[in-house]
């Protein structure tokens, strides 16, 4: 029989699989650096030396440039005399919200999306699935451009956004794997015994598939964060002075020769986020998929 949704649920979070995921080094250093960006983004008014918004006239130079790091700014300033550190840190904040909010929606939508196409076949799987090949026809960013442009850009605006043209990748996976698992024995011997579409879904369809969702999840926010500085350095995201990574080297491109610091730091920053949520989610997936386990 099916596993209920709590006995996955707990099969999944159990000290074995923690235990397995932290005798990964790479899974490991990513936990790391995650936990590290979530803490300083929830204490990010206790770490910050400064406010993120205050401009110092001592943050600049004579001639009107940038400081380098140094004792007081650990960071160095920006082309504006505002601390570059503070500005990270509180950047952090947006890039994780973006990041949980718009992967999260569009975990929820791919998910509803791929279960229903997988289950119920017919015009519905048509109409569904030929929705999400429509698309997936579109450049990623490409669309999200044309969406950030007609929209005028926020936090959450743009949270939308991303969840509006992230959803599909999830939407086919899960699609081919619920479709899969409405075939298998058990889910006909609950339809041979009178089951409704919904205790089906729920109790013996969804359960199978939260592995996946969950491994899914966690590398659709290395996904999202991406796409939230790649929109915010197009200065189509989260717009100034609200910080973010990627406008913050939006606002400091110009600086790039004489400044790199302005670039390489926020830079670094989202590299080793993605990079991060990418190492987990690899390691998940193969802990928790049992066709990759005894693969590594």
């Amino acid at each position: 029989m099916s596993r209920t949704v709590a006995e996955t649920r707990a099969s999944a979070a159990n000290p074995s699989v923690i235990a397995r995921l932290l005798r990964r080094p790479l899974a490991l250093a990513g936990l790391i650096v995650i936990c590290v960006t979530v803490l300083a983004a929830v204490f990010a008014p206790w770490l910050v030396p400064f406010d993120p918004y205050e401009q110092f006239f001592e943050g600049l130079t004579i001639e009107g440039a940038p400081l380098p790091p140094n004792a007081q700014f650990w960071f160095g300033t920006d082309l504006v005399g505002r601390d570059l550190f503070s500005r990270l840190v509180y950047g952090a904040r947006t890039s994780l919200v973006i990041g949980v909010v718009a992967n999260g929606i569009a975990v929820i939508i791919g998910s509803l999306i791929g279960i229903t196409a997988g289950y119920f076949r017919g015009w519905t799987d048509t109409v569904l699935m030929r929705f999400t090949d429509l698309m997936m026809a579109f450049p990623a960013l490409l669309l999200a451009i044309v969406l950030a442009a007609i929209f005028t850009p926020s936090l959450w605006i743009v949270a939308m956004v991303i969840a509006m043209v992230n959803w599909v990748q999830i939407a086919r996976v899960v699609y081919t794997e619920a479709r899969s698992l409405s075939e298998r024995d058990f889910v006909m011997a609950e339809r041979a015994m009178g089951a409704g579409a919904g205790r089906i879904l729920f109790r013996h369809i969804l359960p199978h598939l939260l592995s996946t969702i969950i491994v899914w999840a966690t590398l659709g926010i290395a996904t999202t964060v991406l796409l939230e500085a790649t929109l915010s350095f197009l200065g189509i995201g989260v717009q100034p002075p609200t910080p973010s990574w990627g406008n913050i080297i939006f606002e400091n491109q110009t600086y790039f020769t004489s400044a790199p610091w302005l670039v390489f730091i926020p830079g670094a920053a989202i590299l080793a986020l993605a990079l991060a949520f990418n190492l987990v989610g690899d390691a998940l997936r193969d802990i928790l998929d049992p066709t990759q386990q005894g693969r590594h």
